[in-house]
């Protein structure tokens, strides 16, 4: 390869920075062994991959490292943590975390990849953990946590979204770009935005696993999003049967509960049933101001009767 060749920029990736991670990692990414927790000691560097330069994994303070601002997950499941913190106590962490210094506080890190067990060490009351520093920028730094995040698939769709979200606010990205970098297509990161546009119920709805995606998507600029999202919870009902609710085509026995009838029209209906011994039932919607009157009748002479009181029975 010519000089001027090595000086071309590359185009930007089609595979997404998969492999950043490894190459940031270098070989002490698959394991750490137990003995790096309990004997306090942090191993020399590691023999570095082919081109790349050395690892060196350092045990450090749990309390000297916090989030980065640029962390898009926010929900953690407890119960995962408690077993995380579990397997911590009785095997070691077997996987470094990620961080860069703090670039604010001297002596103090700044986590990029690794927050599960960053949390677990400490609720396995651990003094330290071990540790990758590297020297990154902002913009580094949240692409590494962002693409750490999805190839784990460990964030919700509305925190992958947010995430898409803050690196093209903060950074300039395009989707385009944003394909590239994580390796996904560019409708993907469009429909995963999209997202974004409905109220802030029905994201913590999908934060919560109460709704997916795929559930989320056709209420998507519906005017009574959130009315039929809590219903689609409450019902269980599927992506496909969403796009039918979306549309008004679902039949009546999954369409949601009609709204408690008034004392007035009660009233009404039993007056009906106590005068002409008909079962009558009012449909009646206040806010549009309209409705429907249905009389249930067991004969022909019970519908002659109506009519002939109504003045439309001509004998």
């Amino acid at each position: 390869m010519s000089a001027s060749d090595s000086k071309k920029s590359p185009k930007k990736p089609t595979k997404g920075l998969g492999r950043g991670l490894s190459s940031l990692l270098g070989d002490a990414a698959p394991a750490v062994a137990n003995t790096l927790a309990s004997d306090g000691q942090a191993p020399a560097q590691t023999a570095p991959a082919s081109g790349a330069r050395p690892t060196e994994i350092r045990l450090v303070p749990v309390e000297w490292i916090n989030p980065g601002p640029w962390q898009p997950r926010r929900i953690f499941d407890k119960t995962a943590l408690e077993e995380l913190a579990q397997s911590m106590t009785e095997n070691g962490i077997v996987q470094p975390i990620l961080v860069r210094p703090n670039p604010q506080k001297e002596g103090r890190y700044e986590l990029i990849a690794g927050e599960r067990r960053w949390r677990a060490a400490q609720m396995a009351r651990l003094h330290d953990i071990p540790t990758i520093i590297r020297e990154l920028s902002d913009k580094q730094a949240a692409e590494l946590s962002l693409i750490e995040n999805i190839q784990r698939q460990d964030l919700s769709a509305i925190e992958e979204a947010r995430g898409y979200r803050a690196l093209i606010d903060a950074h300039g990205y395009s989707q385009e770009d944003l394909a590239g970098i994580v390796g996904k297509s560019r409708p993907h990161i469009a429909n995963m935005m999209r997202l974004l546009n409905l109220p802030d119920e029905i994201h913590h709805m999908i934060l919560t696993g109460a709704l997916t995606a795929g559930q989320a998507r056709p209420l998507i600029g519906h005017e009574d999003a959130l009315a039929l999202a809590k219903q689609v919870v409450e019902k269980g009902l599927s992506a496909r049967e969403v796009e039918k609710l979306a549309r008004h085509e679902l039949p009546e026995d999954t369409q949601s509960k009609k709204p408690e009838k008034s004392s007035d029209i009660k009233a009404l209906e039993k007056k009906a049933k106590d005068v002409l011994g008909l079962r009558l039932a009012v449909d009646w919607d206040e806010k549009k101001e309209k409705g429907a009157v249905k009389f249930t009748v067991s004969s022909f002479a019970q519908l002659d009767m109506i009519l002939e009181k109504l003045g439309l029975n001509d004998g």
